[in-house]
């Protein structure tokens, strides 16, 4: 009887999924011959059923089953929709996967030459369902550490190029050999509703969104070992038009990031109601258990960062809490391609953070000398530092390191444990407060190159043996404001050269420190209402 029931069921089904699903044509793949018990190879059946689909429009469905495939190529005006109890097992042999050079010159041309669904030029694609894919990453070893060798022969499980009205939705996607996803100068692109778990393989990010616009990326859930949500720009197309809302993510890396490759930049980006959390995988293959960072924004191969707003973020665990990096690696993205020059990270707004249980490193945001970062808010954070370091373990030569790959973690201990500035213009700190759990000898904030910047409503733990709470080289025009210190302390701001000037300290309550300010006869620092 049972079986009887569901032989009507899957006959029903049929019928009634092509109105369902609004398509011209509703193709099941074991009518191609899809063998689905997770053994034998369905490449062809799943392809000769996206064939046939794309001559009119419409659905590949795949119904319950083990599908084991290797490289299909997905076309115009075609959903793959992966029902319930369905799942997509990428081939375990390099051998049943083809590879593909995209038309769009990339940096990644040199290494990454293989996916499980891959598309180039078209419109109207989807990947859909209820079901998994599974791209069984573990399979593919990594044996060496040189570049870009190390990368190769690992495929994506999606990659899309240059194509528009891509959705990819509600689908569960699971252990890729590399990155879980990359799209690449694409369109009009909704990714909603997906899991991603990637904690099979190097690389393992959750999604890789490269010189793409008009992106939205809401309502997600992610747990990967490397990077979570990675915007990059590894072409001169710039990533802009994106918002990202809604999603839940897990890293040891680092869960928001832009900025690993960066030729032509970000622009118009909006970030919002985001939860950063612990991964529920202990061991690691890159990073910390806790995540590297939770907001990483950085251009260093040339490009632009101009127009981000990110908003209501809670952040707990990773390492750093807060990165911004304008660098200089100055990378090419093709051996023919011009010259690269420092880029611009400029007009960028994060407010409403609130961050616990994050390691000692310290927040920082640089420039380089010559090169500002500009017009940059920080408005309504809360920041709970681990602390314990002492005078005897930070770093206090703080080299440029110009060149370097951008991380949180770079310098090692900051010599501040709040924040590192340098080389900022136009910079407001509004409304924040850093504490930590430990004693901690650093002062909580120095500023070193800076121009134009507003420090009102701060409030501060610090430690007796620290030298001060603000540490000031080179700084011009800036307030500090309706501040607060209530631990001991003998300097308010300390001033280290002889260049700084226009600095104001205005309407902060500081009842235990012991001195305002200290700072060479040249330097005029100006007071008012400030209650010591």
């Amino acid at each position: 009887m049972k079986n009887r029931f569901n032989k009507y069921l899957l006959i029903l089904l049929l019928i009634v999924s092509p109105v369902l699903f609004g398509q011209k044509d509703f193709n099941n793949v074991k009518t191609f011959g899809a063998v689905a018990d997770g053994i034998t190879l369905d490449t062809k059946a799943v392809q000769d059923a996206i064939n046939t689909t794309a001559e009119t429009g419409g659905t590949v469905f795949f119904p319950a089953g083990k599908y084991l495939i290797g490289s299909v190529f997905l076309k115009s005006n075609v959903t793959i929709y992966v029902s319930s109890g369905a799942t997509i097992l990428g081939s375990s042999l390099l051998s049943d996967f083809k590879e593909h050079q995209p038309k769009l010159k990339s940096y990644n041309d040199i290494f990454l030459k293989y996916s499980l669904f891959y598309a180039e030029d078209a419109e109207n694609i989807s990947i859909k369902g209820e079901g998994t894919i599974d791209g069984q990453g573990s399979a593919f070893k990594v044996t060496t550490k040189e570049k870009p060798q190390r990368y190769m022969n690992r495929p994506f499980v999606i990659r899309f190029v240059n194509c528009k009205n891509v959705r990819i939705e509600n689908i569960t996607l699971k252990n890729s050999p590399m990155w879980m996803q990359q799209y690449l100068g694409c369109q009009d692109l909704f990714i909603n509703k997906i899991k991603v778990y990637n904690h099979s393989n190097k690389n393992n990010d959750m999604m890789d969104i490269d010189g793409c616009k008009n992106v939205v990326i809401s309502d997600c859930i992610g747990d990967t070992d490397d990077d979570g949500i990675t915007l990059k720009s590894t072409s001169p197309l710039i990533t802009e038009n994106v918002t990202i809302n809604n999603c839940v993510l897990s890293s040891h890396c680092n869960a928001i990031k832009f900025g690993t490759e960066s030729t032509g930049g970000f622009r118009n980006i909006n970030i919002s109601n985001i939860i950063v959390k612990p991964s529920d995988v202990d061991s690691v293959i890159t990073g910390f258990p806790n995540g590297i960072s939770g907001i990483t924004l950085a251009t260093v191969d040339g490009g632009i960062i101009d127009g981000v707003i990110i908003s209501n973020i809670r952040i707990d665990g990773p390492q750093v809490p807060i990165y911004l990096r304008l660098g200089n690696r100055a990378r090419k993205y093709s051996t023919d391609a011009p010259e690269v020059g420092v880029g611009s990270f400029k007009n960028v707004s994060i407010s409403n953070i609130i961050a616990d249980n994050v390691g000692a490193y310290g927040c920082s945001i640089t420039g380089l000398p010559g090169y500002y970062v500009e017009n940059i808010s920080l408005e309504n954070i809360s920041i709970h530092f681990a602390g314990g370091v002492t005078k005897d373990n930070f770093n206090k030569e703080m080299n440029e390191l110009a060149d370097s790959y951008p991380e949180s973690t770079m310098w090692g201990n900051l010599p501040a444990y709040g924040f590192y500035l340098r080389h900022v213009k136009d910079i407001k700190l509004s409304n924040i407060t850093l504490n930590y759990r430990t004693k901690d000898e650093r002062p909580a904030i120095i500023c070193s190159d800076i121009e134009n910047a507003t420090f009102n409503q701060m409030r501060f733990d610090i430690d007796k043996s620290a030298e001060s709470v603000f540490v000031f080289d080179n700084v011009r025009n800036t307030l500090i404001s309706n501040s607060e210190v209530d631990t001991e302390v003998n300097c308010f701001l300390k001033v280290q050269d002889d260049f700084s000037r226009d600095l104001y300290l205005i309407n902060n309550i500081l009842p235990k420190v012991k001195n305002l300010f200290s700072a060479s006869a040249k330097v005029n620092v100006q007071l008012n209402g400030n209650i010591d």
